[in-house]
């Protein structure tokens, strides 16, 4: 980086950070204009993706400022078709020249927020060069965080990642989900839900704690507002009893019990896991569910994880219960760890014929093995599970990818 470009990244990404602490979101395109033009920019914009990935939007600018202009090409990119996609889909800056001539360059960088994609920013310059592009960088880092911190109280924010209307049960179990895609340089878990818009009663966990990384997927009965309120129940009561210190038994006996006696006769699958980051000690739980896969250099691990299976919780009340057996595994640096609900591998086309577990894999180890993020693996998956159901779900399908890479490894 030339001397005088590092010298103004810093002040002017202090200043977006300052300035932005008693700003709203509508705030947000003005803010990171500023600091483009005192980086040396013509311009930048905030593109955002919307919770299926199949398009970015441009964050709206409110109609009273009349001093910003709109973004420099459509408001609306397809992920699959443009050159913004593939910056988000590769997690790396692209850029090219502007139409007209004499225009100048453009950049488009991924707004990441720690390892989970947020979106794009567009930025113009007469030029971009290697030194520019790392400024962007610092840019874009700092777009990030803001859009993370105020999207959870910001519906512009959450409706430019939309295209239609969540119903009532989607809008419910949404409001419990963690980020897509969560890590450290141990480990990264990454997870996408299908339909995103009509979810029934499937929801997903992740978090990491010490040196352990959470990992929890529920499938309720059902595809109703019921369901929705039992999957996001569950959650709740996993993270209570989590952060109360609870194992992986206390947290299936505080579902169980939360069903029984809120929502009588819903049953509940589910896989309840920890995964030691030191050790790579995998200790999980399964009530009901389709036993996790372990992959293995690309490959599954056959039977790796094949344990008895728990009823599923949320039995009614006065049948006899016993606690669900806790099964440990040791995995390998590398491997893979991949639970999904049964709507991933029960799917059917017209003819019948399942996606199967099979497929399930080489989707995702081909995406990997060209050495692409594990959220984008999951997004093409995502594509691949809809389409041979002739983009018609008939059950949710949620999957959950964890890889255990040691540093060192």
């Amino acid at each position: 980086m030339r001397r005088h470009d590092e010298d103004r990244a810093g002040p002017a990404v202090l200043r977006l950070l300052e300035d932005s602490h008693r700003a709203g979101p509508r705030d947000l395109p003005r803010l990171v204009r500023d600091a483009a033009r005192r980086l040396g920019l013509t311009g930048a914009w905030i593109y955002l993706a919307d919770v299926q990935e199949k398009c970015l939007t441009a964050l709206p600018v409110p109609p009273e400022d009349a001093s910003l202009a709109g973004p420099s090409g459509p408001g609306v990119l397809d992920v699959d078709g443009s050159l913004a996609g593939r910056a988000y889909r590769t997690e790396r800056t692209c850029t090219g020249a502007e139409a007209g001539a004499g225009a100048g360059a453009v950049g488009w960088v991924p707004i990441v927020d720690g390892i989970g994609r947020l979106g794009v920013l567009q930025v113009t310059a007469p030029v971009l060069d290697g030194a520019r592009l790392a400024s962007c960088r610092a840019l874009a880092t700092a777009t990030a965080l803001l859009v993370a911190t105020k999207t959870p109280f910001s519906d512009l924010l959450v409706r430019t990642g939309r295209r239609r209307t969540m119903t009532l049960q989607a809008e419910l179990v949404r409001a419990f989900l963690p980020p897509r895609t969560i890590g450290s340089p141990q480990v990264t878990s990454s997870a996408v839900l299908e339909p995103a818009y009509d979810i029934g009663g499937d929801a997903f966990d992740h978090n990491l704690a010490g040196r352990r990384l959470h990992l929890t997927l529920v499938d309720a009965m059902g595809h109703d507002l019921a369901s929705g309120g039992c999957s996001a129940v569950a959650v709740a009561a996993c993270r209570s009893t989590r952060r109360d210190g609870g194992t992986l038994d206390d947290i299936a006996g505080a579902i169980d019990a939360a069903l029984t006696r809120w929502i009588p006769d819903r049953l509940l699958t589910c896989v309840i896991a920890d995964l030691d980051l030191v050790t790579g000690t995998l200790s999980w739980i399964n009530c009901g569910h389709p036993t996790p896969l372990l992959i293995r250099r690309g490959r599954i691990v056959a039977r790796a994880l094949e344990r008895p299976v728990h009823p599923p919780l949320g039995l009614p009340a006065g049948l006899p219960r016993t606690a669900p057996a806790v099964h440990t595994a040791r995995l390998e640096p590398g491997d893979q760890l991949l639970v999904h609900s049964d709507g991933v591998t029960e799917g059917r086309d017209a003819d019948g014929v399942p996606f199967g577990e099979e497929r399930l894999v080489d989707v995702v180890s081909r995406a990997m093995a060209d050495g692409l993020p594990a959220p984008e693996a999951l997004r093409r998956l995502v594509r691949r599970i809809t389409a041979h159901q002739g983009d018609r779900l008939r059950d949710d399908a949620t999957v959950l990818l964890a890889a255990w890479h040691p540093a060192g490894a």
